[in-house]
């Protein structure tokens, strides 16, 4: 059985690049901005793109067994103004649960048979942590109880009437390659339609798949991870300090001598969470000197191997323009890290394709 998969709030592709890289199909993608959709429409150019989430029929576009999504954060995070799925953006969540309704009434509850949904840590407490709850009731049309202890725990699970829901927070700093050192916490939920599966595709324990060749010789990396002596470099080591540049502004803002210090990151730390909105500074200097070093920002290329995508993922749109630096700093902070996803579409393919066997 060829499984295949659809992608709401796409972005640039990264859930197709990870269901590609485990034999499933991407059929379609839904997204609005131009510049995403070019970078993706450049590496699946014959994938679907169905535009606007708002004005889908999940009735009349074509079925498939996945469909992902990771809506809008803005309202949800804690750096923002905290409207919670109330929001004119994370709000958008609700389209793609009418989505996925449409079409597994016009299917008759064949299609999808998983849903993934990714947002940021600050949807466990938006909205004094109600917003989560109505993130469950949604995919199960169940009601689910708060927590006794009034928080939500960063993994779990709940059996509702029409899916078996499994949530769990995931840091990319800890999945894929010891390059990958990007702090970047995320939620993911799955929604199993057609079992009780969510639990092993989001909790069971499977070796990671190889990342894609990035330049690994040229990584981001300390001196202590990156395996080239300073013989064969001709030169000392570089050795990269992340900052925490808002931290920095904060504590300096505040007056906060110990936090600003924190700020200043060690050479094994992993670098701050990549944003939409912002470019990140680190330290830089050879080992012995750390005196003549100098601060620069993270590059693009830097960028897309801290979230562990293929070297020059986003330098060209379907076009074969290059696509300015910023566009692709934005593009790159609203993405999901490919070795989460990786992860979680292996354990996707894993249970179907299972169940698809049994059935032959």
């Amino acid at each position: 059985m060829s499984l295949t998969l659809g992608s709401l709030f796409d972005g640039i592709g990264v859930f197709p690049l990870a269901a590609s890289r485990q034999g499933i199909t991407p059929v379609w993608a839904s997204e609005i901005e131009k510049v995403p959709i070019s970078i993706t429409k450049r590496h699946f150019p014959d994938m679907l793109h169905l535009g606007d989430i708002t004005k889908l029929k999940g009735s009349e576009i074509p079925p498939v067994h996945i469909i992902t999504f990771g809506s809008p954060c803005q309202n949800l995070s804690t750096i923002g103004f905290r409207e919670g799925l109330a929001g004119s953006k994370s709000g958008l969540f609700y389209h793609a649960i009418r989505i996925i309704k449409e079409m597994r009434c016009a299917t008759n509850g064949i299609f999808p048979v998983i849903a993934v949904w990714e947002n940021v840590a600050g949807a466990f407490s938006s909205n004094h942590r109600l917003d989560f709850k109505s993130v469950l009731e949604s995919f199960t049309d169940s009601e689910i109880p708060m927590p006794d202890s009034g928080r939500w725990a960063k993994c779990g699970m709940v059996r509702g009437s029409v899916a078996d829901i499994c949530w769990r927070l995931l840091d990319a700093q800890y999945w894929g390659e010891p390059s990958l050192v990007q702090r970047r916490k995320r939620v993911f939920v799955v929604a199993d339609f057609g079992g009780q599966r969510a639990a092993e595709i989001l909790l069971k324990s499977r070796q990671l798949y190889p990342l894609p060749d990035t330049g690994t010789e040229s990584r981001l990396s300390a001196t202590g991870t990156s395996g080239i002596s300073a013989a064969e470099t001709g030169r000392e080591i570089p050795v990269l300090c992340p900052f925490e540049e808002r931290r920095m502004r904060s504590c300096a803002k505040s007056g906060d001598i110990p936090g600003f210090l924190r700020s200043f990151g060690r050479a094994d730390d992993p670098f701050p969470t990549l944003l939409a909105s912002d470019v990140t500074p680190f330290a830089f200097w050879y080992e012995d000197d750390p005196e003549d070093g100098c601060i620069r920002f993270v590059t693009e290329t830097e960028s897309e191997r801290l979230m562990g995508l293929p070297e020059g993922w986003t330098k060209y749109g379907a076009d074969g323009v290059e696509i300015r630096p910023l566009q692709r700093y934005k593009a790159l902070g609203n993405a999901i890290a490919l070795p989460c996803a990786d992860y979680i579409m292996a354990g996707i393919y894993e249970v179907l394709a299972d169940r698809a066997g049994k059935e032959e």
